[in-house]
């Protein structure tokens, strides 16, 4: 469902090439007790000192997006497993003659709208730079903070149904 992320967030320049994205930093604070929002952004940050280059416009970019891209294949593993919960959720309700509303479909619905308000925050987020250099860095940080914290949504109400 998330899978079009904006490209003007990575494509970067080719001079990006040299700088390596890893993960680890925000996987290892994931593992730990930490509030999982306080991981975000750790591993492009990581990118950005480790990296020659991770420290210009386009290092940044590279380093943010590769981030970007890690919590959005997490976000799609999430809404791909709410989405088969759901529609299990849905026809067991239709088995006993509930008429409540379908969750698959306020799932789609509600995620179908967070895309817009994603793309409308990060544009603003971009709008503050008033054109200058930051602004493909702030507007990929915005889509960074953005996605996470979708994921991170999808992700607890997916372990909250595991658990009933």
């Amino acid at each position: 469902m998330m899978r079009a992320i904006p490209l003007m967030f990575l494509a970067w320049p080719a001079a990006a090439q040299d700088v390596v994205f890893d993960a680890f930093a925000t996987e290892s604070c994931l593992a730990t007790d930490a509030p999982a929002e306080s991981c975000v952004g750790l591993a492009a940050d990581a990118c950005m000192r480790a990296t020659e280059g991770g420290d210009t416009t386009v290092g940044m970019g590279t380093c943010l997006a590769g981030e970007v891209a890690y919590w959005d294949d997490r976000l799609n593993a999430a809404y791909d497993a709410l989405r088969v919960r759901t529609r299990v959720i849905d026809a067991e309700s239709a088995d006993y003659g509930h008429a409540g509303p379908s969750q698959s479909e306020a799932l789609q619905a509600m995620q179908r709208a967070w895309i817009p308000f994603r793309d409308a925050a990060c544009a603003y987020e971009r709008s503050k730079w008033g054109g200058g250099s930051g602004q493909g860095p702030a507007g990929a940080a915005c889509l960074l903070r953005q996605t996470a914290r979708q994921a991170l949504a999808l992700e607890q109400d997916l372990s909250e149904r595991q658990t009933q």
